[in-house]
């Protein structure tokens, strides 16, 4: 498999992310957060003991704030915006990450963006206006919720982009990183939030995300994004918002409605007419 095929891997876990975050639903966001990384860390760990890579951990302190700030931060947003906010919009405005990927690759790595791209962009942006609207149905909590959807996309496309600064850290680290996430969300939790004892549907829910989303697509993407067309993956992800609405509106979060539809199209068809660009 190609470095940009393992990134395409990682997108359809991620695809499960927003449908197994809210059969999650009930327990608070920090608290998911640290269960989710604990997994998660498991996994990486597991997988260092077993290559006999536990050196991969050492790597200097800028590598620690960028891979510990990226999944940290991108998750502690997504859970608090599905959290105060509806399941549907605050997951699509959470992917405008692949359209930033696209933006920020041409001032952080100097690829060109062209006509085309730019153009997906735009059709992307547009999708999310449909999205939210005159704003005049979603309570002011809901609010909030959009906010830090829209600060989850920010970071994870930053962290992505700029992975390419961090050719040399090995993809390995990327278990340390679960670890040390996992740590700061479970700090939050105890400062912040009441704790909540997770049933048989929450645990299988945080289980899950531990081993696809926030666990085994972490490795692949690091792969993907340092080694791959950061281009590319990030004009194919929009394929993920089409496959994650459907998933949430089968399972009861939210009712199809032709503006959801135009707002998905949007957001899809320009991340088509940016991965067709040469």
């Amino acid at each position: 498999m190609t470095a940009t095929g393992f990134g395409l891997a990682a997108l359809i876990l991620w695809a499960f992310l927003a449908l197994l975050s809210t059969l999650a639903a009930g327990l608070p966001p920090f608290q998911l957060t640290a269960m989710s990384f604990a997994v998660g860390a498991a996994f990486g760990l597991a997988f260092l003991q077993a290559r006999g890579a536990w050196g991969a951990l050492r790597q200097p302190p800028l590598a620690w704030v960028h891979g510990v700030g990226g999944l940290f931060g991108y998750h502690a947003l997504y859970f608090a915006a599905l959290a105060y906010a509806p399941a549907i919009e605050a997951n699509l405005l959470n992917y405008l990450w692949p359209l930033l990927i696209v933006v920020f690759s041409a001032p952080i790595l100097g690829l060109r963006l062209g006509a085309r791209r730019l153009c997906g962009v735009a059709f992307g942006f547009a999708g999310c206006a449909v999205l939210l609207g005159g704003g005049a149905g979603f309570p002011a909590e809901a609010w909030f919720g959009f906010l830090c959807a829209l600060g989850c996309a920010l970071v994870w496309s930053l962290y992505s982009v700029t992975s390419r600064r961090f050719t040399s850290v090995p993809t390995e680290a990327v278990a340390g990183f679960c670890a040390a996430s996992a740590c700061l969300a479970l700090l939050a939790h105890l400062a912040l939030e009441p704790s909540v004892m997770p049933d048989a549907r929450q645990a299988m829910a945080v289980l899950l995300l531990g081993l696809g989303p926030m666990g085994a697509a972490f490795f692949l993407w690091d792969r993907g994004m340092k080694q791959g067309d950061p281009r590319l993956l990030g004009t194919l992800a929009y394929g993920v918002p089409v496959a994650s609405t459907l998933l949430l509106i089968a399972v009861g979060e939210g009712v199809f409605t032709w503006n959801l539809a135009l707002a998905v199209a949007a957001v899809a068809g320009g991340g088509w007419l940016a991965a067709t660009a040469r």
